[in-house]
């Protein structure tokens, strides 16, 4: 294993090295305007929730790391303490892309991105109209991180307003997470579309699991089940009866399972389509 002490690193070999192991991460698409009534548009990824009562949004635009000089949308948010944060979607992705383009002071990237301004209700920065959730936000604290290149400026918010767009939500009101087809950013130049990479793991918090501990031996020593196929093996509150496993048993389908290594890779193949309980009775025979 290579190790980096920050020290010995420079400011760009550390970002960089830092931008690629904190992946994927948010992207924070803020919109603010200035003293003189300028908007600016710019994606920031160092962002996150961290709050919901009340409800608090940071993203952090960082000193630059060339020459050390800070970003229109901080010098924006220090004199007029609001933004609006915007999601950002698949469709979105080239436009916010080009309007991180570091353009001169004053041009407006929401004309140089292409996207329509929409007058918000509570603040005064404009939201993205194409953006399929939009947070009007007052900034209730700036703290800088320090004053050398590279240095973030924590902007910390609390969100006023939520405006859904009725395209990324069910039935039931809630979002949609593959209708709202996020991207997030990776290190580089790489992004990801999370519809593409969504794995829905069910939170402990919501079952009593058993525990990877509480496993049989020859399960939990598996040369074929990995520590996913164990985690999911362990998240389960009990595990299935005697009866049910002579049940499955039953079926002649499962009759050529002979050696522990033939089981252990069906259980695998079973946990692989979300079939948890057969994968069990495979096991537990």
């Amino acid at each position: 294993m290579t190790s980096f002490e920050p020290k010995d690193c420079t400011i760009q070999q550390i970002q960089a090295l830092l931008s690629s192991a904190v992946a994927p991460r948010p992207i924070a698409f803020a919109s603010t305007i200035d003293a003189q009534g300028n908007p600016n548009l710019s994606p920031f990824s160092f962002y996150n929730i961290f709050s919901s009562n009340p409800p608090i949004v940071i993203f952090s635009p960082a000193r630059r790391v060339r020459d050390n000089s800070t970003k229109h949308t901080l010098e924006n948010v220090q004199e007029v303490n609001e933004v609006v944060i915007n999601v950002v979607h698949y469709p979105l992705i080239q436009q916010m892309s080009l309007s991180s383009t570091e353009y001169a002071k004053g041009v407006n990237e929401f004309e140089k991105s292409g996207l329509t301004m929409l007058k918000s209700d509570l603040v005064k920065p404009f939201r993205v109209a194409e953006s399929p959730i939009q947070m009007e936000c007052k900034v209730i604290e700036i703290k800088p991180l320090g004053t050398k290149h590279g240095a973030g400026n924590l902007v910390i918010c609390e969100v006023l307003k939520l405006h859904i767009s009725e395209d990324v939500l069910n039935t039931d009101g809630e979002i949609d997470q593959e209708k709202l087809d996020l991207v997030a950013r990776g290190g580089g130049s790489y992004y990801i579309r999370a519809k593409e990479g969504f794995l829905e793991i069910p939170k402990p918090l919501r079952t009593l699991g058993i525990g990877i501990d509480a496993l049989p031996k020859i399960v939990r020593e598996s040369k074929v089940l990995t520590g996913n196929n164990l985690g999911i093996l362990g998240n389960v509150e009990a595990l299935p009866s005697p009866a049910e496993v002579d049940n499955f048993w039953a079926d002649n389908a499962h009759q050529d399972l002979k050696t522990t290594k033939e089981k252990h890779q069906k259980a695998q193949d079973y946990l692989r389509i979300g079939q948890v309980q057969k994968a069990w009775c495979v096991l537990l025979k």
